[in-house]
């Protein structure tokens, strides 16, 4: 039976007139992956604040790895690591001595400390530059060694902000193999993205919060059903064309059609494959529509974001402290 290690119930939290909560309810189970998505504003720094101890509530229940956050912030602490948007690191000390100097501040014994810290490095790939200073860590270098901060203590559960922000393709793909890999391991990870397709590859559930309150939840398959299944895409050879394909795809989806005339594209919500792509085919033919290419696609998190809350994934979130 899996445990719940991070649960939150009806947080409220304003800052004056800014209502950065309004009653969010989310929690993850063990060894499992939360990704927490929302456009700019909609209050998932404000949520990881509170579950980290950062923030109090105005009202509302939050507790991590069973205990509770605003009772017993202390012994919570001990059950956590935090990898914010941006890494938290000594620039002057070398990376071996900010995890070390991470470990006497969670009171480990002195020769764990030294051996836990070569562990993280080699694991991170940092161990060639472990006796380097941090100043002259690229980003993805950084990230990776403030994740290693963030596990020192080997804490059962761990939040991660933006944990790829300002990484390039390479270093961000090695960073979600760390997530994946750490879930594998037992750990619970809590992460807010602001790329989507982070959260489709890693998360094992998602939910989606807008203006302080949790507005779609399920795994990305789950929340792509949500917004209507399939589409039937066409890409027509004359954009003068377009009305008559709109008018055979509508005839044979669900709802209307969608267009780009610059793409020359048209795609439309379809119930089914059953015998779809062929009548398709058939009847663009007979309204002489010519077709480059044709097929079935899934909606993307993208498309289900800006469905769910009316507005793209913005880059960053300002919240109050």
């Amino acid at each position: 039976m899996t445990r719940t290690m991070i649960e939150a119930r009806g947080l409220h939290k304003s800052f004056g007139e800014t209502h950065a909560l309004a009653g969010l309810d989310l929690d993850a189970q063990e060894g499992t992956i939360l990704s927490v998505l929302g456009p700019n504003g909609a209050g998932k720094t404000t949520a990881v604040r509170i579950l980290t101890t950062l923030t109090r509530p105005d009202s509302g229940s939050a507790h991590v790895a069973g205990i509770d956050v605003l009772a017993e912030p202390k012994h919570a602490r001990e059950q956590i690591g935090v990898a914010g948007q941006y890494a938290s690191l000594d620039e002057i000390l070398t990376g071996r001595e900010n995890l070390g100097m991470i470990g006497r501040l969670y009171r480990i014994a002195p020769d764990a400390v030294a051996r836990h810290a070569s562990e993280l490095l080699e694991r991170f790939e940092l161990t060639d530059a472990a006796d380097r200073i941090v100043k002259n860590y690229s980003g993805g270098m950084r990230r990776r060694l403030d994740l290693a901060a963030a596990l020192m203590a080997q804490p059962p559960v761990i939040f991660l902000d933006e944990p790829t922000t300002g990484l390039d393709p390479k270093g961000r793909l090695s960073m979600w193999d760390l997530i994946a890999e750490l879930a594998k391991g037992g750990t619970t990870v809590l992460m807010t993205t602001q790329y989507l397709e982070e959260a489709d590859r890693l998360a094992d559930d998602i939910i989606v919060i807008d203006h302080g309150r949790a507005i779609a939840r399920g795994t990305a398959l789950q929340l792509k059903q949500q917004v209507g299944g399939e589409r039937l895409e066409v890409t027509i050879s004359d954009a003068a064309n377009l009305p008559d394909a709109r008018r055979v795809l509508e005839a044979l989806g669900e709802g209307p059609s969608h267009a780009d005339p610059e793409a020359r594209h048209v795609s439309v919500a379809v119930a089914s494959h059953d015998g779809v792509l062929t009548r398709a085919i058939r009847e663009l033919d007979a309204a002489h529509v010519a077709v480059d290419d044709i097929g079935f696609r899934r909606p993307t998190l993208d498309e289900v974001f800006l469905t769910l809350t009316g507005r793209p994934a913005e880059e960053s979130e300002e919240v109050p402290a």
